[in-house]
C-alpha cells in the first residue's frame, strides 16, 4: 500500500494582504477608517459613526474634534448606495448641533445633500438629508445658499412624500427658508402654496403646525395671499377652526386668516362665503389671547381701507371689539383699542361703539399700570370724540375728565398727545369745559407747552385755544405761567405748532389783562415778524395781531396809524408816534408826479420824521417812556382825565375842576412850573410852604428822598382835558343832531388848539416852538393833550377823537404822513324827496379841524384828498408845492 502524500497548499501572491477582521471600540480608530479605500470598511465606519453621533451632542462634539465632518461630507456622494446612505444619515444627525453646523458652513457640501433629495433615492436618505437641510436653514447665510443651490424645488416635491418624517423635515426647512423675501417669492412661483395647504389635513399636529407657520409668513405678501385664496386656502383654514380637536392650531389659523384681510377683495370673498362672521366670532371667543391679539392687529391694518371698514361695520365688528375690551389680557385690550381708533374713521362706527358701551370700558383703562394701555385708550377716546358731541358727553358721564387731565403730566409723549386731543374735543362743550378747568387742566398743560416734541407742542397749544374761551380759563393760564411758553411757540419752525400757537394767542387776547401780559412777553413783535414772512404767516397770526391791538388802542394807533369807529380812547391812552417806514408811501389823492416837490417831500418825510419809536423797537409802556431824558423827538401825547387818588370830579364844572386841583396838572412831572396858571392864591401858597418846611425839618432828608424813590409811578392827570369833558358835556352833548355835535366839537377843538389857520399861512403857525416850550417846562417828553394851545393836524385829530368817544360821537382816527392826521365820521344825508321806506346808506366824511373848521368833506372829494396830504395836484408848480418847499427849507435851516 502506498504512502499518502500531503496536498500542497497554493501559495498566495507576495503582494497580497491576508484578510483581517477588526473589532474596534475606539472612535478615533473608526474616524481613521473613513479614509479607507475599501468600501466594506467605509460602510462599517459610516454606520458606526451614525449610531455613535445619534446618542448625544457630546459624541457629535467628539467627532467634530476628530475631524469626522469633512470626511463624511466627501462620502455623501459615494457611488456605493449603502455608504452614501450612512454617510448622509451621519451627516444629517451631526447637523443638529450648532457647533458642528459652524464647521459645516465652511464646507461645500450642500450640492451633495440636495442631490440626495432626488425621487429615486431611499426614503431614509430623504429623511436624513431633509433633517440636515432643516438644521442648516436656521442660519440666514445657509438659507440663501440652499436657495441658490436649488434646494427649494426638491423640498416642495418632498412635501408629498408618504413618509411623515420627510414631510416634517421638508416643511420645517421651507418654513425657515420663507422668512427670506426672495424665498417667499420663489415658493409662490414654484406653486408651493398648494402642497403646504394640503399638509393642513395631515394626521400629525407637528406637520400641521409647521404648515401654518409657513402660511403665516407667506401671507405677509399680497401675491401669496392672492394665490392662497385662488387655492381656496381660506376654506382649509376655516375647517381647522371648525374642528374642536384642533384647538391648539386655532391661533395660527386665525393669524393666517387675519393676514388675508389686508385686501378688500379678500374680505369680500370671505364675507360672500359666510366665513367673515364666523371669523369675527372666533376672534372674540377664542381662548388663545395671542391669536386674538394677532387677529385684532390684522383687522386694524385692514380697517384702514374705507371699503373694508364698511364691510366690518356691516358684519358687526364693533361688538367683537367690545368683547375683546373685556378680556383680562393687556395685549388684547391694547390691540382692541387700536382697532377702535381705526374704526372711528366711520361716523356710524362711532355711534355703534357708544351704544355698545365701549366708552364705559375704555375710560377705566386710562388709569392702567401699563403705559401702552394708557396710550392706546387715550387714542381711542380721542378718535371717538372727534366731531362727536354725544361721545364727548359719554366720556364725561363715565368720569373720564379727571384721568385724562392727569395724563397730561405723563412723561410719555404719545400719552400726552392723545390726552390733549381728547380734552380738546371735550372742551367744545361749555359744561364739560368748566369741569376740565376745575380739574386743573391749565396747570397741567404748562409742561407740555415746554416740550421739545412738536406734536406735543401742537396739541398743547390747541388745547389752550379750546380752554381759554372764558375769563376763568385765561386768568388761570395767566396765573400758572402758561403764557410765556405759549409765546415761545410762536417762534417754532413747525407750521402746525406755529398755527395752533397763533390760534391760542388769538383766543387768549379777548381780555385786557391777558392781552397786556402777552404784549409784555413780546407776542405782538413775534407775530408781526411772522406776518412779514410769506412762508410762516397764517390766517391766525394776522387775526391774533388784530386781536391784541384791539385791546390796546395806544399800541394799535402807534403801529397801524388807525383807530376805527369801534376803537375807544380811554384814560391812559398815549401816542408815542408812528415808527417810520423805510420806503416811500403814496396815498390816494396825493400828487402822482414824482418830480413834484410835494411828492418828494412825502417820500422823504417817511424817513426824516422822528418819533419815540424806531423800526424793530418795542412800543414801551408809558411809565418807561416817562423815565427817559428829554430829547428832540416829537412829544408823547397823553390822554388822561383820571386822578391817581380816585377822586371823582365828573359833576364839577371846568372852573371848579381847575380850582379843586391846584397841583394835579403837574402830577408826577419834575417841573415845578407846570400848570403855573392853575396854582392857588399866594396866601395859600405861603401857608402850604410853611407847613412843608416844617415837615421837612421833622423828617431826615434821606428818608424823604427814599420815599420819593419808592413811591409808585402814577399816570399824570390832565385837569384841562378833564375840564374839556365837562364843557362839551354841558354845551355840545345836548345838541339834537349828530351833524351839529360834530361841527360844534370841531369848533371847540380848533379854539383850544389855536383856532383856524389859513392854508397859505400854515408855515407862520409856530406850533413847534410851543411844543418845545412845553417839553422844557414839564421836563418830560410826555405832554398832556390839554396843555397844547397851538396844535396842528395830528394834535387836533387826537383831541377830537378823545372827546368824541366820551360823548358818543362815532369817529375814526387816521394818521397820515408828517404830522398829518384826520377824523372820519359817518353821516346819513337827507334825501332830496320824502320817500317812505327809503334806506340811504351813510356817507363817510372827513372833519376839517384846521382851515375851514367844521367843514365836512366827502372822503372821495378833492378837498378831502388835499386835507389828508400836502397836495392833490398833478402839476409841478403850485402853491402847495411852493409852501412845502418853503417849509422844508425853513425846517432844515432851523
Amino acid at each position: 500500500m502506498g504512502k499518502k502524500q500531503k496536498k500542497e497548499v497554493e501559495a498566495s501572491p507576495k503582494d497580497a494582504f491576508n484578510s483581517l477582521i477588526i473589532e474596534s471600540k475606539n472612535v478615533q480608530t473608526v474616524v481613521l477608517m473613513l479614509d479607507s479605500p475599501e468600501d466594506e470598511i467605509l460602510l462599517k465606519a459610516c454606520e458606526a459613526i451614525y449610531k455613535f453621533a445619534e446618542k448625544g451632542d457630546e459624541n457629535k462634539m467628539a467627532l467634530l474634534a476628530l475631524g469626522a465632518v469633512p470626511k463624511l461630507a466627501k462620502l455623501i456622494s459615494h457611488d456605493d448606495k449603502q455608504i452614501h446612505m450612512y454617510a448622509t444619515m451621519g451627516f444629517g444627525v451631526m447637523a443638529t448641533n450648532s457647533e458642528v453646523r459652524k464647521s459645516m458652513r465652511q464646507l461645500d457640501f450642500l450640492p451633495s445633500i440636495i442631490a440626495c433629495l432626488a425621487p429615486d433615492d431611499d426614503v431614509v436618505v430623504h429623511e436624513l438629508a431633509t433633517l440636515c437641510l432643516s438644521s442648516m436653514s436656521i442660519d440666514f447665510t445657509s438659507k440663501v445658499e440652499i436657495y441658490e443651490k436649488g434646494g427649494l424645488g426638491p423640498l416642495i416635491q418632498l412635501l408629498s412624500s408618504p413618509d411623515p418624517d420627510v414631510q416634517k423635515n421638508s416643511i420645517e426647512c421651507i418654513s425657515n427658508l420663507v422668512k427670506d423675501y426672495v424665498c417667499r417669492v420663489a415658493l409662490n412661483k414654484m406653486n408651493g402654496i398648494f402642497p403646504v395647504l394640503n399638509l393642513l389635513s395631515s394626521e400629525y399636529p407637528v406637520i400641521q403646525q409647521l404648515a401654518l407657520q409657513t402660511l403665516i409668513t407667506t401671507s405677509n405678501d399680497a401675491v401669496s395671499r392672492k394665490t392662497l385664496f385662488q387655492n381656496e386656502g381660506h376654506e382649509s383654514l376655516l375647517q381647522v377652526l371648525d374642528s374642536p380637536e384642533l384647538s391648539d392650531l386655532h391661533a395660527d389659523a386665525l393669524h393666517v386668516l387675519a393676514n388675508c384681510l389686508e385686501e378688500a377683495q379678500n374680505v369680500t370673498i370671505i364675507r360672500e362665503s359666510g366665513a367673515l362672521e364666523k371669523f369675527l366670532l372666533f376672534v372674540a371667543t377664542s381662548s388663545f389671547p395671542e391669536a386674538q391679539r394677532h387677529a385684532t392687529n390684522a383687522i386694524t391694518r385692514s380697517a384702514r381701507n374705507s371699503e373694508t371698514r364698511n364691510i366690518f361695520h356691516q358684519e358687526g365688528l364693533e361688538k367683537a371689539l367690545v368683547i375683546l375690551l373685556g378680556i383680562n389680557n393687556d395685549a388684547v385690550k391694547i390691540a382692541a383699542c387700536e382697532a377702535v381708533s381705526v374704526m372711528c374713521s366711520s361716523e356710524s362706527s362711532k355711534e355703534t361703539f357708544r351704544t355698545e358701551e365701549a366708552i364705559v370700558q375704555i375710560v377705566p383703562l386710562l388709569t392702567s399700570d401699563n403705559v401702552e394701555m394708557r396710550e392706546a385708550a387715550a387714542l381711542a377716546l380721542a378718535n371717538l370724540t372727534t366731531a362727536n358731541s354725544s361721545n364727548a358727553s359719554a366720556v364725561f358721564d363715565a368720569e373720564g375728565v379727571e384721568p385724562l387731565v392727569k395724563l397730561l403730566t405723563e412723561p410719555v409723549d404719545g400719552i400726552v398727545v392723545n390726552a390733549a386731543a381728547t380734552i380738546t374735543n371735550l372742551a367744545l362743550q361749555e359744561p364739560i369745559r368748566a369741569s376740565i378747568q376745575n380739574c386743573g387742566a391749565m396747570t397741567a398743560i404748562v409742561e407740555p407747552l415746554k416740550s421739545t416734541n412738536t406734536l406735543v407742542q401742537s396739541k398743547a397749544a390747541l388745547l389752550v385755544a379750546s380752554l381759554a374761551c372764558d375769563v376763568n380759563g385765561r386768568t388761570e393760564l395767566r396765573n400758572v405761567g402758561g403764557l410765556e411758553p405759549l409765546v415761545e411757540l410762536l417762534h417754532s419752525n413747525n407750521d402746525e405748532v406755529r398755527r395752533n400757537a397763533c390760534w391760542a394767542v388769538l383766543v387768549c387776547g379777548k381780555d385786557e389783562p391777558t392781552t397786556a401780559e402777552l404784549c409784555k412777553l413780546g407776542a405782538l413783535e413775534i407775530l408781526q415778524e411772522v406776518n412779514q414772512s410769506s412762508s410762516r404767516k397764517n390766517n391766525f397770526s394776522d387775526a391774533a395781531v388784530k386781536r391784541l391791538l384791539d385791546h390796546n388802542a395806544a399800541l394799535k394807533y402807534s403801529l397801524t396809524g388807525y383807530l376805527s369807529f369801534n376803537d375807544i380812547i380811554t384814560d391812559g391812552f398815549y401816542d408815542p408816534g408812528w415808527a417810520p417806514h423805510t420806503t416811500p408811501h403814496y396815498y390816494p389823492g396825493t400828487c402822482n408826479n414824482h418830480s413834484c416837490a410835494c411828492s418828494i417831500h412825502v417820500s422823504e418825510m417817511t424817513t426824516t420824521s422822528k418819533s419815540q419809536i424806531k423800526p424793530g423797537m418795542k412800543v414801551l409802556p408809558l411809565e418807561e417812556l416817562s423815565n427817559q431824558e428829554v430829547n428832540q423827538h416829537r412829544p408823547i401825547l397823553l390822554i388822561n382825565a383820571k386822578r391817581a387818588d380816585g377822586h371823582q370830579m365828573a359833576g364839577l364844572s371846568a372852573e371848579e375842576k381847575l380850582t379843586e386841583t391846584p397841583s394835579a396838572a403837574s402830577n408826577r412831572f419834575p417841573s415845578s412850573k407846570a400848570y403855573s396858571k392853575d396854582k392857588p392864591s399866594s396866601k395859600g401858597r405861603s401857608r402850604g410852604k410853611k407847613e412843608e418846611e416844617k415837615v421837612k425839618e421833622e423828617q431826615p432828608q434821606s428818608k424823604i428822598e427814599e420815599e420819593e424813590r419808592n413811591k409808585p409811578w402814577e399816570c399824570p392827570y390832565d385837569v384841562l382835558f378833564d375840564a374839556y369833558l365837562s364843557e362839551i358835556t354841558r354845551n355840545i352833548l345836548p345838541l339834537l343832531s349828530i351833524r351839529e355835535q360834530i361841527v360844534a366839537l370841531a369848533t371847540f377843538v380848533s379854539e383850544k388848539m389855536g383856532g383856524p389857520i389859513h392854508k397859505e399861512k400854515l408855515h407862520e403857525f409856530n406850533w413847534e416852538l410851543h411844543i418845545a416850550d412845553l417839553k422844557f417846562e414839564l421836563k418830560s417828553n410826555i405832554i398832556p393833550i390839554g396843555k397844547i394851545q397851538k396844535g396842528v393836524y395830528y394834535h387836533r385829530a387826537l383831541l377830537f377823537k378823545a372827546l368824541a368817544d366820551r360823548i358818543g360821537i362815532s369817529c375814526s382816527l387816521v394818521r397820515g404822513e408828517y404830522n398829518r392826521a384826520w377824523n372820519e365820521v359817518m353821516l346819513v344825508d337827507q334825501p332830496t324827496q320824502d320817500v317812505i321806506g327809503l334806506f340811504i346808506p351813510p356817507t363817510k366824511y372827513i372833519v376839517d379841524l384846521m382851515h375851514q373848521v367844521g367843514n365836512l368833506m366827502r372822503t372821495d372829494s378833492p378837498d378831502a384828498a388835499h386835507y389828508e396830504s400836502y397836495s392833490s395836484c398833478k402839476h409841478t408848480t403850485c402853491k402847495c408845492c411852493k409852501q412845502l418847499s418853503w417849509y422844508l427849507d425853513h425846517f432844515e435851516n432851523k
